[in-house]
């Protein structure tokens, strides 16, 4: 089964991100993380995000699309990444979301991945 585990991150783990004295550690961990992943071969796919200052949120209501710049403001955890992994059943997603440095400081979502019926032609 494929599972998208989806990672937030507080505000000072995006910080931990650009700071010299501190992105190391930072790094460090997200590199054994995803280490320990690929050599299980759990990896279908994932990608870091930029931070959420980047963000831009698109609504549309009566028709009327509005932009606004940033994620919610009164959200403490920001989406940082994701990865879909292929593993068994849920029992080894959540073992697999519990060893992301996120879910010691914010929290990592697990999902499965919706399968889609093929289409007739």
């Amino acid at each position: 089964m494929q599972f998208m585990l989806i990672l937030n991150e507080s505000a000072n783990d995006f910080a931990r991100r650009a700071d010299a004295a501190e992105a190391t550690d930072y790094w460090g961990g997200w590199n054994a993380f995803i280490g320990a992943m690929a050599a299980a071969g759990v990896i279908v796919k994932g990608d870091g995000l930029q931070g959420p200052h980047t963000a831009t949120v698109v609504r549309v209501r009566d028709g009327k699309r509005t932009v606004q710049d940033g994620p919610y403001p009164d959200s403490k955890e920001q989406l940082g990444g994701y990865f879909v992994i292929e593993v068994p059943d849920l029992d080894a997603a959540l073992d697999w979301a519990a060893r992301a440095p996120s879910a010691l400081t914010a929290s990592v979502e697990v999902r499965p991945v919706l399968q889609m019926p093929p289409t007739g032609s």
